[in-house]
């Protein structure tokens, strides 16, 4: 229990697999044990493996020279080096990220369907590698679970992702609203949650009052669970969205009226997911135009722990500084 919440991670890893508890237990949802099994395994596997091959052949580029200075093949190493350093060591010196990978094979398993066990390994090992492929500037641009979920639609015949899956209960909004409400609280993400549905809910509006319909329409058309699961969770990650808030909120109003467009005139059920995936290289586009620090994960340390991890990064900035190229 020492290392467990440590992490905002862990409170998500916790909240993903209640929803996945609560959802099979009152929506009777149609769920094989065995899939959930592949899932979680191969985002694991895959992420361990990645994480080894990188920093491998990372290590092969470089050679030891004089003691301390390092010659390095190619200024690229040098350069991955830098901006990597503080993932080089944590608290178990590990360098493979399982929490993520953790993460990702949860949000599958809440929102993809498959026949066969082969549709979800192709899924989570292709969510896994979008983090390690489609990277600029040392930042994947891809939520992995949302990535995952339209290579299986892409190249299966037999995945579906079904958006009503929670249906309109009010108690369902409650639970997402507080359980993510903790989450972006921690990591200051709010305002891609306010911009996104704020924006998607004033289009809807606007649509309602031309069409001459009730206003039961329009909430039935908002009250949707996986609606709100998709903005407080997958929009939302932090390593994938932008890194300024005003990049944000342009990119979540961006996303909101794509849906809006593939929902409403392309008939698209699953719009929501095709429009993050469609529109998720234009992060980088707003990162360049709004410099903003970018987000990592903190884990909470004792003290000499924190004391062990800054000696550690301090011989790290020594021998990035006398590298040879």
């Amino acid at each position: 229990m020492l290392f467990l919440f440590k992490d905002i991670r862990d409170y998500q890893i916790s909240f993903l697999g209640l929803f996945l508890v609560v959802g099979i237990i009152t929506r009777d949802w149609t769920l094989r044990p065995e899939f959930i099994g592949v899932l979680i395994a191969t985002c694991l596997l895959t992420q361990s493996v990645l994480s080894f091959v990188i920093s491998h052949w990372s290590l092969v580029l470089s050679v030891p020279l004089r003691g301390s200075k390092l010659r390095v093949a190619s200024p690229r190493v040098a350069e991955v080096l830098a901006n990597n350093k503080g993932q080089m060591i944590n608290n178990k010196g590990q360098i493979t990220n399982l929490r993520s990978a953790l993460i990702t094979s949860l949000g599958l398993s809440l929102l993809l369907r498959a026949d066969h066990w082969t549709t979800m390994v192709i899924a989570a090992a292709s969510a896994i590698a979008s983090k390690f492929l489609f990277k600029f500037g040392g930042k994947h641009f891809f939520n992995p679970a949302n990535f995952g979920i339209i290579s299986a639609l892409i190249l299966t015949s037999d995945a579906w992702v079904s958006p009503g899956q929670w249906g309109e209960e009010w108690w369902y909004a409650l639970l997402f609203a507080g359980t993510g409400g903790m989450i972006l609280q921690r990591i200051g993400r709010w305002d891609t949650t306010a911009a996104f549905l704020g924006s998607y809910s004033l289009l809807e509006a606007i649509r309602n009052l031309w069409l001459g319909w009730t206003w039961d329409v329009y909430w039935h058309r908002l009250m949707s669970g996986s609606l709100l699961l998709f903005a407080l969770f997958m929009i939302t990650d932090p390593r994938s969205i932008p890194d300024s808030r005003i990049g944000r909120v342009i990119w979540a109003v961006c996303i909101a009226g794509l849906t809006f467009i593939l929902r409403n005139y392309f008939f698209i059920p699953t719009a929501v997911f095709w429009a993050l995936f469609i529109l998720a290289p234009l992060s980088i586009l707003l990162d360049i135009l709004w410099l903003a620090p970018r987000f990592s994960w903190q884990e909470r340390k004792t003290s000499v722990e924190t004391l062990q991890c800054n000696v550690s990064t301090d011989i790290i900035d020594l021998k990035i500084k006398n590298i040879e190229v």
